[in-house]
C-alpha cells in the first residue's frame, strides 16, 4: 500500500525537524530521548509515520515547546486555504534563512539583548508594512 502522507502529518514532521535542528540535536539524540530509533524520528519528520498523542506530548517536552507549536501554520496545508499575500508564499519555518536567523537569535546569551533584537525586528517589519519598503 503506497499511501501519500497526510499534509498535516508532513507539517507536524517539518516542525519537529525545524525545532530539532534549532536545538542542534541529531535524530539519534532525539530518538534516545523519546525511546525510539533515529529511523523512527526520520519517519516522523517526513510525515510518513504519524506521531501519537502521548509521543507528541513527550516530544514537546524534549524539544522545549508546547504541543501547539507543532500545529502552528497547519491550516496552510488544508484544501481551500487562502494563501498569504504575494511574496510570502511557503512555510517560513522551512526556509534556510529562517532557521539561520533563529539559531543566531538563540546564540545571544543575554535575554535582555535577545528581547531588544526582537523589538528591533518588529519595528523594522512594521516599517516595511506601513511604508512599503
Amino acid at each position: 500500500m503506497n499511501k501519500t502522507p497526510d499534509p498535516i502529518d508532513v507539517h507536524v514532521g517539518s516542525r519537529v525537524r525545524a525545532r530539532r535542528k534549532m536545538l542542534g540535536l541529531s535524530q539519534t539524540q532525539l530518538g534516545k530521548e523519546l525511546g525510539v530509533t533515529f529511523q523512527q524520528v526520520q519517519k516522523y519528520e517526513r510525515g510518513s509515520n504519524r506521531i501519537g498523542s502521548s509521543r507528541l506530548f513527550r516530544m514537546s517536552s524534549a524539544l522545549g515547546v508546547p504541543v501547539a507549536y507543532f500545529f502552528e501554520g497547519a491550516e496552510t496545508r488544508l484544501p481551500g486555504y487562502n494563501p498569504m499575500p504575494e511574496g510570502l508564499e511557503g512555510d517560513a519555518f522551512e526556509r534556510q534563512e529562517t532557521q539561520e536567523l533563529v539559531e543566531a537569535y538563540y546564540r545571544i546569551a543575554d535575554p535582555r539583548v535577545r528581547k531588544k533584537v526582537l523589538g528591533l525586528a518588529r519595528l523594522l517589519s512594521s516599517g516595511v508594512d506601513e511604508y512599503g519598503m
